[in-house]
């Protein structure tokens, strides 16, 4: 793949504030009119995860959504599933049960996901 073309999809998510779906990014460049295909984004978007320059959360319904990363180290996601609200939070227990269990199961190089899902407080209050 071009790079300009991942540049292109790394571009349309920086200007993004929450997650957003393969195809809501590949309807953005093409409504600004890049000659992008679906296949394309999607591998830049892996490409992109890949990297640790996306975020990469599923959805409730099981859907891969992305956001550029704001933070260079490795964290985990609050979500609301109301708004959509996410806050990007360290997990200093998560990894060291990770880690843990790993050990215990002869588990080396491992990665994991965390995602916790609730109501923020501003969507609670309505």
């Amino acid at each position: 793949m071009t790079t300009a073309r991942r540049n292109a999809v790394r571009q349309a998510l920086t200007g993004c504030d929450g997650f957003r779906s393969a195809q809501d990014i590949y309807a953005d460049l093409r409504a600004d009119g890049s000659k992008i295909g679906l296949t394309t984004v999607y591998r830049a978007l892996q490409a992109l995860s890949d990297s640790g320059e996306v975020d990469v959360l599923r959805t409730a319904d099981g859907e891969a959504v992305y956001r550029a990363c704001r933070s260079a180290e490795h964290h985990h996601h609050l979500v609301c599933r109301d708004c959509g609200r996410t806050i990007e939070v360290g997990g200093p227990a998560v990894e060291k049960w990770a880690d843990a269990i790993a050990a215990e199961h002869g588990f080396v190089d491992i990665t994991h996901t965390v995602e916790v899902f609730g109501t923020c407080a501003d969507c609670a209050a309505r």
